[in-house]
């Protein structure tokens, strides 16, 4: 029998997987997803969602709505029957702004726990952005800046500081806590004046160049903005958007009606109620607190459940070497492979000059080696499209578009030294010329290392790749010169050359 709050989360060894259970109770959505950890990697396994609307009356009645709690209880009584199916081993179950803020909602709580065996941890307003924002670090560790949670009844705003939770506040900006009370429409002009009312007084503790967007509200805003920009890679999580065009998207919305709205294509039509509102807090939230680029997070409260639950040693790693790890894993190959092409490639591609932002080069080769075996099983004449496309738009968090692009392009020319761009509009949009060849040589790199050695890392070990006087070096002691003269090995070294504009120099003992 699963126990609902379980806590911490078993401690994975490595090859091994857990899985684990968070149920959300929002004030719009009650959602239960089943994550696969695979050490810090998270992957989604099972989502269902219902929106019940629990926080549609409280404004108006300081209680849960009646039909709200009917289908919430039938949602979460489908859930438990779902858990004791697959028996997670942990389940994390929570409620937030609605739950904690209607009169009922104890009672609510109680209701759910006789019924379904379900207890409900009805999280406080800083514990809801503290999750929020651990939700953010789990998929950008790197994160700096403000990151804003917006649920149905309230909008939670956290600062990220060295990679934790900082000063955080919850205000009743949701899209049912602007409703007027006794169920009017209310005018966009007026939510704007609440909503500037609202952020007012702590816009000078919460002012950030970086704005971190979570919610499915604000979600669906980004997809349309990727719509009206043509944007080619349809992936939320860390796109980014200026704060012109973010707020330039919210006014878009704010003048379109309801059947308008649902006319579009994409945006999710059970979110059209409230889209408008969360359009206003959006840009209110921009202009109070001078933000100038908002980042989307596909992460929020229920990763940062899990997130909390692992051992700090686990939270340290990188998320993206985790999850390309998973992602290539390939059984009857050595589990070190990914580890051993990269310090066999280390020497030469340190001696280039830098060609990502932040200096994220290393990151990016440690990520494409591990991904050396990814499409090993698939057919060898579509093997670089296929593993292309997987890379491109797996979901594996910890890199930015530019870099998803980039590692897709290693991937590809892993396994091909055609020429050809597969994706040209997304490729020509995010990578530079000069990104575009350095994924080439990184690509023919891993490739070469992979022929030569028969991806034994053993062997491997027994050359060397470094860059000397204009030219690649391929050098080997003269006990394993065999290893060189094969010519497969040679084409593939006159490859990476070629990419790398230099000349090639095989060097033996």
């Amino acid at each position: 029998m699963w126990e609902p709050n379980a806590s911490p989360l078993p401690q994975a060894v490595p090859g091994s997987s857990t899985d684990a259970a968070v149920i959300d109770v929002g004030s719009n959505s009650v959602r239960l997803v089943v994550y696969r950890l695979e050490g810090r990697a998270i992957w989604t396994v099972y989502n269902e969602k219902v929106l019940a609307g629990l926080g549609r009356d409280l404004q108006r009645t300081g209680r849960l709505s009646t039909e709200g709690i009917e289908v919430a209880l039938a949602a979460l009584r489908r859930f438990k029957a779902l858990l004791d199916a697959i028996r997670p081993d942990a389940v994390y179950a929570a409620a937030t702004a609605a739950v904690r803020e209607a009169r009922d909602g104890l009672a609510f709580a109680k209701q759910v726990k006789d019924e379904t065996g379900i207890a409900l941890n009805i999280l406080s307003g800083e514990d809801e952005a503290r999750y929020a924002a651990l939700g953010v670090i789990a998929g950008a560790p790197d994160a700096g800046g403000v990151a804003g949670d917006l649920g149905g009844y309230s909008l939670e705003l956290v600062r990220i500081q060295g990679r934790r939770p900082a000063d955080r506040i919850t205000l009743p900006l949701g899209p049912f806590a602007l409703q007027a009370k006794d169920g009017a429409a209310v005018k966009t002009d007026d939510l704007h004046k609440a909503v500037a009312r609202a952020l007012q007084p702590v816009a000078a503790g919460f002012a950030s160049d970086c704005f971190y967007a979570v919610g499915g509200a604000w979600r669906n805003l980004a997809l349309l903005h990727m719509q009206m920009v043509r944007y080619p890679l349809e992936i939320l999580h860390q796109y980014e958007i200026s704060a012109r065009e973010a707020c330039e998207t919210a006014r878009f919305v704010t003048r379109q009606s309801k059947s308008s709205l649902e006319r579009i294509e994409g945006l999710s039509k059970k979110r059209i109620e409230t889209l408008p509102h969360a359009a206003v807090i959006l840009e209110g939230v921009i202009e109070q607190l001078g933000v100038r680029t908002v980042q989307i997070s596909a992460y929020g409260l229920r990763e940062g459940l899990l997130f909390d639950a692992m051992s700090a040693a686990l939270r340290a790693r990188d998320p993206l070497l985790e999850g390309c790890a998973a992602l290539g894993a390939r059984q009857e190959i050595a589990e070190d492979l990914g580890a051993g092409l990269e310090a066999w490639l280390k020497p030469a591609f340190d001696a280039l000059p830098p060609v990502l932002d932040h200096g994220r080069d290393g990151v990016l080769l440690a990520a494409a080696c591990r991904l050396a075996d990814l499409g090993s099983r698939l057919h060898p004449d579509h093997r670089a499209q296929l593993v292309f496309e997987q890379v491109l738009r797996a979901p594996v968090v910890g890199m930015n578009h530019v870099e998803r692009a980039f590692l897709a392009h290693t991937v590809f020319s892993r396994h091909t030294a055609s020429a050809s761009v597969p994706e040209p509009a997304i490729i020509d949009r995010l990578l530079s010329e000069e990104r575009l060849r350095r994924a080439r040589a990184i690509g023919a790199a891993i490739r070469l290392g992979c022929d030569l050695s028969g991806r034994s890392t053993a062997l491997l070990g027994r050359s060397t790749l470094t860059l000397q006087d204009g030219a690649v070096v391929l050098g080997a002691a003269k006990a394993s010169a065999d290893l060189l003269l094969g010519e497969q090995t040679t084409r593939r070294a006159q490859t990476l050359a070629t990419a790398l504009e230099r000349e090639l120099r095989i060097e033996q003992g």
